[in-house]
């Protein structure tokens, strides 16, 4: 279907910023929204933020709201997870996903499509 590449992981201080790239390859024509995810070591993966793939629609999880935004560049289909003061319990494998239905936005399960996640780790 689609492969999505991640990138912009990295190590960083508390208080610091990252922002991270998804670029969609492939045909996106089905897409209708993309997610961040993440997944620390011992936990389940979590959502992060959801964006529409031609809408102007957003949403961030309640952990990262206020710290986080996503945003689009449809000329570069690509999405982008900004992430300010950074804590070090936002370390985790960050994971970009596309999916063809706005029904679970906020759970993995929602979603088609994966790519194989960048590192963030902030450091105390």
């Amino acid at each position: 279907q689609v492969q999505l590449v991640e990138s912009g992981g990295g190590l960083v201080q508390a208080g610091g910023s990252l922002r991270l790239s998804c670029v969609v390859l492939g045909r996106a024509s089905s897409i209708v929204a993309m997610g961040w995810f993440r997944q620390a070591p011992g936990k389940e993966r979590e959502f992060v933020a959801t964006i529409g793939w031609r809408g102007s629609w957003n949403s961030v999880g309640d952990s990262v709201k206020g710290r986080f935004t996503v945003s689009r560049d449809s000329a570069k289909n690509t999405v982008y997870l900004q992430m300010n003061t950074l804590k070090p319990e936002d370390t985790a494998n960050y994971y970009c996903a596309a999916t063809t239905s706005v029904v679970r936005l906020t759970r993995a399960a929602g979603y088609d499509d994966w790519g194989q996640g960048t590192q963030v780790t902030v450091s105390s």
